[in-house]
């Protein structure tokens, strides 16, 4: 069979392997190691499953390239595909080398579009490989994911790499971050602009790249802060999410708030710092609860990034009526009019929180903003 196309694919297996237990990355080998020791399963092959289902159309016009087992090879087979396997890797014990070569390998191939799995680091690896000498684009599975290069979901990668395979969309230079995980870790947000990749672009398709609070939003978010107070109940638990409008709440209370975690209050106290999922479906056996979290700048997500502790079963376990959302003006209006987004890794889950929720932009105020899919 003559093919038209060739696609390559990279996956990341251990990206994201940090989220649901706490530990913000996967980058180096005793984090690996110790989101395993916690219970971490992978995520990677899912996500990269969900979104080579969207590109199955394609199959009897598109040859895919890739590497062996879990580097792509069986998401690939998963799929349906009969995948040319190159290169050689040490089964369970994966590199960013790894990344690298294979990278460099489809670049020698003359793939047409090459797909990867991962987050941040991955994508760095991918830039530091073959720079913009091919187009690419990531499949979205890493734990926070600021770079620009990224699909909005799974699904929405898969259905952006159909139509660039098939000729229906252009081209952009898009920003790969470099964001230090050892200084999240500590509570310190530091990233800064690495590269860029040359990436497929439907705007409804491709996410932003994440910005930052600007000091203007001190004022908004007091005053958010003593909305929420006011309207807590003893009777339930707060899962409190990361970022700094809602450490205003817990500093409102007199609390010290992990910046990057995610932790839990109760009549006033904190009762949980820096938990991760297991601990989180713990404390639900026993609480009913309510989620506050708030969208990431310029991009809108408000799960599946950096926040992965929440999980799809916690969400389900509160329930979407408890959700609330804060978010200053000056975060609103960064979003440019685009809808808040959910990635949870579960359909089902995003589905049920799609649609209007209310967003507390301020003391008494508030606005119905739409949850969508995608852009």
């Amino acid at each position: 069979m003559s093919f038209e196309k060739k696609l390559g694919l990279i996956v990341n297996p251990i990206a994201g392997i940090g989220g649901r237990v706490g530990l913000k990355g996967s980058d180096g080998a005793e984090i690996q190691k110790k989101a395993l020791e916690l219970g971490a399963v992978p995520q990677s092959l899912n996500r990269a499953v969900e979104a080579l289902e969207r590109v199955t159309p394609l199959k009897d016009h598109l040859e895919i390239i890739t590497y062996p087992s879990e580097m792509g090879e069986d998401a690939a087979k998963k799929c349906g595909f009969s995948p040319i396997v190159v290169g050689s890797i040490r089964k369970g014990e994966t590199t960013a080398e790894d990344t690298k070569n294979a990278a460099k390998e489809m670049l020698r191939l003359d793939v047409n579009l090459l797909l990867f799995a991962g987050g941040d680091g991955t994508a760095r690896d991918i830039y530091d490989a073959i720079g913009e000498e091919m187009t690419v684009l990531g499949i979205p599975a890493g734990v926070k994911i600021h770079s620009a290069v990224f699909g909005i979901s799974p699904r929405s990668a898969g259905d952006l790499a159909v139509l660039y395979l098939r000729g229906r969309c252009g081209i952009r230079e898009a920003e790969v971050m470099d964001v230090d995980e050892e200084a999240i870790r500590r509570g310190i947000v530091s990233a800064k602009l690495y590269g860029y990749l040359r990436v497929p672009f439907e705007k409804r398709l491709v996410q932003g790249i994440k910005t930052s609070s600007g000091g203007g939003d001190r004022e908004a978010m007091e005053a958010i802060a003593c909305d929420v107070v006011e309207r807590m109940k003893d009777d339930y638990l707060y899962i409190i999410g990361p970022g700094t409008t809602t450490r205003a709440i817990t500093s409102k209370l007199g609390l010290n708030k992990t910046l990057i975690g995610v932790d839990m209050v109760s009549r006033g106290k904190l009762v949980g710092t820096d938990v991760n999922e297991a601990q989180l479906l713990k404390l639900l056996q026993k609480h009913k609860a309510k989620i506050i979290i708030t969208p990431i700048g310029g991009q809108g997500y408000i799960f599946g990034r950096g926040n992965q502790q929440i999980s799809p079963e916690v969400i389900k376990k509160v329930g979407r009526d408890n959700i609330i959302v804060v978010a200053t003006p000056e975060k609103i209006n960064s979003l440019r009019g685009q809808f808040l987004l959910v990635d949870t890794g579960d359909r089902a889950v995003d589905k049920m929180l799609s649609g209007y929720i209310r967003v507390i932009t301020g003391y008494n105020e508030e606005i119905m903003y739409k949850i969508s899919l995608e852009r």
